[in-house]
This record gives C-alpha cells, sequence and structure tokens, in this order.
C-alpha cells in the first residue's frame, strides 16, 4: 500500500495551503481532489477581501495560483473519489474509487456545499432552472427574469453578480433585516434591476420542462403569490462535507468538525481545515489560514510519534 506522511483530502484553498506548508516542509504528502462539490471559492466571481489583491482577483483564478505555487514546491495532486476513512497501523487508510493510500496524519479539507430547501419543485429542475451558483449559470439566464433566495453575503453577493446577466432580479428573504454585510446589501438595494421580497418564503418551484414560476408565501399573512421567473438561485446555508470524517471525530449538531485551535480533531492524527470545520468565519482568508496550521500542528504531532516508537533516538 502506497504510503505517505501526510494524506491531504480536498483541493480548495485550505487543502492546497496545507499541501504547500507540507511539501516545503519536506514532508511526503499527497493531496487527493475529486468526488467532492467544487469547492465554493471557485465558484466565486470576485473575491475582494483576500490580502494582496486590492482590486480583487476571481475565485478561479486564486485557486488556480495556490495549486501553481503548491506544485512548484512538489505537491502531488491526484484525482480520486475518496470512499472512506479508517484507522489502521498506527496510521490511517484513505479508501477512494481506484486505490487505497496510508498515511501517518490526515487532513480533512473536504470544504461545504450548498444547502438545499427541500421545497416541491427543487430537485425536479435542478440544471433547469434551479441553481445554487451564480458565477456558474447566470449567464444561461442573459435577459431573464430571476430569483434568489436567501439573507446572507451569498445571496446578496449573487443577486447583484446576476444584474450582469438578468433583466430582474428579486431577492426572497424570509425577514425583514439582512445577515449580509450593511455595504452589501446597500449595493443591492441600490441596484436598479434588483426587488427586495421580504418577509416572504418560497414554498414551491413551478414549471413544466424548465421552470417558469415560484410560489411564494407572506410569513406574516400566510398568503400566497406567484413571481414569473425563469431560474431561481437558492443561497440558504451550506452544509460540511464531512462524511468520510464523521464515523472517527466528533462533529457538532450540523456535522461540521470540531477541531481545536490547532486544527486537531477528537483523533489523534487526524486534522482539519476550511469550511468543513465548526467556526464562525468562513472565508478564504481562515481556510488558508487553518491550512498552515494544521501542518505545523502535523509536524509536531508526527515528531512526538516517532519519539514515543523510537524514544532512545532522542537521548
Amino acid at each position: 500500500m502506497n504510503r505517505r506522511d501526510v494524506i491531504i483530502v480536498g483541493g480548495g484553498p485550505a487543502g492546497l495551503t496545507a499541501g504547500l506548508y507540507a511539501a516545503r516542509g519536506l514532508l511526503d504528502v499527497m493531496l487527493i481532489r475529486g468526488g467532492l462539490p467544487v469547492c465554493q471559492a471557485i465558484t466565486t466571481d470576485i473575491i475582494e477581501n483576500y490580502p494582496g489583491f486590492p482590486d480583487g482577483i476571481d475565485g478561479p483564478d486564486l485557486v488556480a495560483r495556490m495549486e501553481q505555487q503548491a506544485r512548484r514546491f512538489g505537491l502531488e495532486i491526484v484525482e480520486r473519489a475518496v470512499e472512506s476513512l479508517r484507522e489502521e497501523d498506527g496510521g490511517f487508510v484513505v479508501e477512494t474509487d481506484r486505490d487505497a493510500f496510508h498515511a501517518r496524519a490526515v487532513v480533512v479539507a473536504t470544504g461545504a456545499a450548498p444547502r438545499s430547501l427541500g421545497v416541491p419543485g427543487e430537485s425536479q429542475f435542478r440544471g433547469r432552472g434551479v441553481s445554487y451558483c451564480a458565477t456558474c449559470d447566470g449567464a444561461f439566464f442573459t435577459d431573464a427574469v430571476v430569483a434568489v433566495v436567501g439573507g446572507g453575503d451569498a445571496a446578496v453577493k449573487e443577486a447583484v453578480f446576476l444584474t450582469r446577466f438578468a433583466s430582474k432580479v428579486y431577492l426572497i428573504h424570509r425577514r425583514d433585516q439582512f445577515r449580509a454585510e450593511p455595504v452589501l446589501v446597500r449595493t443591492a438595494r441600490d441596484n436598479p434591476k434588483i426587488e427586495f421580497v421580504l418577509d416572504h418564503v418560497m414554498t414551491q418551484v413551478n414549471g413544466d420542462n424548465l421552470v417558469d414560476a415560484v410560489t411564494i408565501r407572506n410569513v406574516r399573512t400566510n398568503e400566497e403569490s406567484r413571481l414569473n421567473v425563469e431560474g431561481v438561485f437558492i443561497f440558504t446555508g451550506i452544509r460540511p462535507n464531512s462524511d468520510i470524517a464523521a464515523p472517527l471525530v466528533d462533529t457538532d449538531g450540523q456535522g461540521f468538525i470540531l477541531t481545536d485551535r490547532e486544527m486537531a480533531t477528537s483523533r489523534p492524527g487526524i486534522f482539519a481545515a476550511g469550511d468543513v470545520c465548526q467556526k464562525h468565519l468562513r472565508q478564504v482568508v481562515t481556510a488558508v489560514a487553518d491550512g498552515a496550521v494544521a501542518i505545523e500542528s502535523i509536524e509536531r504531532y508526527l515528531a512526538e510519534s516517532r519519539q514515543k516508537v523510537h524514544p532512545a533516538a532522542t537521548r
């Protein structure tokens, strides 16, 4: 079986930063990506709050630069769908759809994915008018009327982004106040293409072969109405891609992995980084910090493990 010091699962900013630090630290490291939803940074049109880019940078370009830098230091990246993670022989086995790899330590950097609403029609019209990524699908709705559901940063940002293509954007939110940053809300309010639909929830996606409307309900009066739209973009939170690690480590009620300040999980040898972790702020800048901290912690963990196995070597 292929044996490594460290295996990193996930190819977003957290995983690539961990790979960069591990490769520069001359650890025997492999990064496995594939079989997971695309990292959220790649689906972000413009990132304006990552230091060093005063004019902003688009997400795919930033991630590509991270990968290029990590590869320059010798990081090996393989494309596999990771199926399971188990403890074995003083380390861990990462099972993929093609083969298995053994590592003394693992970094779980599998990110998080958009959370679905579960309303009638949502799954039926996914890819046929229902989307969770404006950057990916916005151009398909040129000159169309669309709806955005949500009240956080992502929803407001994507509503503004969609005005590049759509003729009109309804922004549907269940409350009359937004969780999003005030500056983002102000930008949306100043955009003549955006109409706020507050105190409403979407209860159904309608259509035949494609979306042609959504049903919404006023949460104060319970009155239902219909918005004629050709597309609906849902941004109502995220769920962690923690399935492979959940049997081995502690998670919170939503499935996010619990770590300490060193990015160590409840299982010695398994570390986590990025959006898959329980945290208050999920941004590219916090993901890369997590990746760096995880590798620094792993270096100490590996050194301590060697000392336990060969105590005489340290005398």
